[in-house]
């Protein structure tokens, strides 16, 4: 192309030169991410599983360390000097993913620990991380999403920490249920404009629990698959907290996306304006996708199905639409339960409560991603489960009467 004015022709050669550039500096740092990275983080997970301590990694691998957190810096200089890439969402997105990794890899290895620092010392990914999060308008660090439902593969493999089989396992289940539940959660919203009354609704009920029957089919495989040792010593250890900057930011979590909240409030189950309950969407909604944060934004303002059906139950319980639909509606209720249940008493107490139990005191810190004391978190995910279980508790805001009152209703 000619222009006009040589200055100006000059100015867009420079810019595209710059475009390309970027784009290459962001695709030798996955290139990085996908081999050496993955060699090395291999390499430190089986020093430290042949270990008597498993859990001591302080002091461990030093020459290893050094050469990932040196290597990762420098992929990292070089981007944050490009600034905002500018080159849309989808590769600014995938790009903090790859910043997250490294820095997550850092704090398992401890090459990085929040207790002992007041800022993060990896402060070029942290700057890099702030300023890609603070464009996309997420939390600046990697999320669930960029694990599961966010992670490109490249010759049938996706981005992993290392290249055991229990993290591709764990990765596999979870990105299988949380695909699940976002297909029961679309099912149901299906309903939202057509109304409970309506013949068809049925037919969408009957979708959200195919789907969270697929829930409990991936936990149950998890559940039989997975190497607790492996999953306690080598894969969890990477969704630990750390710091970006001065401020330390929770580990990801498995139900960082929209759909299992959609679910518990288009069923009725929990609701917004419990205090404990909104606590747990506060904390969440910076860790989800921008898209994932207006969906469920747009859920916490509708009316909910049990709402809906213990309203329309005076005079209408006995036409066939309210038999049909209501039995239905309580089918998918009672699979959400199990689910939850199926979740908490066999994945978390068998993966983490029960190996968490032979720790000494002091190796329980920090051993959340979430960040609070295990009892605590324990707690916490029980009343959860509880919630979804419509469990009859006077503790928590449970639905289990006016769910009786409907179970009472059919014929």
């Amino acid at each position: 192309m000619v222009c006009m004015e040589n200055g100006k022709a000059i100015e867009c050669r420079s810019a595209t030169l710059k475009f390309k550039e970027m784009s290459k500096n962001a695709e030798l740092f996955d290139y990085w991410l996908r081999t050496s990275f993955v060699e090395m983080n291999t390499e430190l997970e089986e020093i430290y599983f042949a270990q008597e301590d498993r859990q001591a990694v302080a002091g461990v691998g030093n020459s290893i360390k050094d050469d990932l957190a040196q290597e990762g810096n420098s992929h990292i200089v070089p981007l944050l000097k490009e600034g905002n890439t500018d080159e849309g969402f989808d590769r600014q997105y995938n790009l903090l993913g790859c910043v997250g990794f490294f820095m997550a890899a850092c704090r398992r290895h401890d090459i990085t620990e929040p207790s002992r620092e007041t800022t993060s010392p990896l402060a070029e990914a942290s700057a890099l991380a702030l300023h890609l999060a603070t464009t996309l308008g997420v939390t600046p660090r990697f999320a669930t999403s960029h694990m599961a439902t966010f992670n490109p593969a490249k010759d049938g493999v996706y981005r992993t920490f290392t290249s055991l089989k229990d993290e591709f396992l764990f990765l596999d289940y979870n990105t299988l249920g949380i695909f699940a539940y976002q297909r029961a959660a679309d099912a149901l919203r299906r309903i939202l404009p057509l109304g409970v009354s309506h013949p068809l609704a049925s037919y969408l009920f009957n979708l959200a629990k195919t789907a969270l029957e697929d829930v409990i089919r991936f936990n149950d495989r998890l559940f039989d698959e997975l190497d607790i040792d492996r999953f306690f010593n080598c894969v969890r250890p990477y969704y630990k907290p750390y710091r970006v900057g001065p401020n330390v930011y929770r580990g990801a979590n498995a139900g960082d996306f929209a759909g299992i909240n959609v679910i518990d409030l288009l069923l009725g189950l929990c609701s917004a304006d419990n205090p404990s309950y909104s606590q747990v969407l506060v904390d969440k909604f910076l860790f989800m996708l921008p898209e994932e944060q207006e969906l469920l934004r747009d859920c916490m303002r509708r009316r909910s199905f049990l709402d809906q059906f213990l309203e329309e139950m005076d005079g209408n319980s006995g036409k066939d639409w309210f038999q049909n639909n209501v039995r239905a509606y309580l089918e998918v209720v009672g699979q959400h339960g199990k689910g939850a249940a199926s979740h908490h008493d066999k994945l978390v107490h068998r993966f983490i409560e029960k190996p968490a139990a032979k720790l000494p005191e002091e190796g329980l810190v920090n051993i959340t991603a979430s960040g609070p004391p295990l009892p605590v978190l324990l707690d916490a995910l029980e009343k959860l489960r509880d919630l979804r279980l419509a469990a009859d508790r006077d503790d928590i805001p449970s639905r289990y009467h006016d769910l009786e009152k409907l179970k009472a209703c059919l014929v």
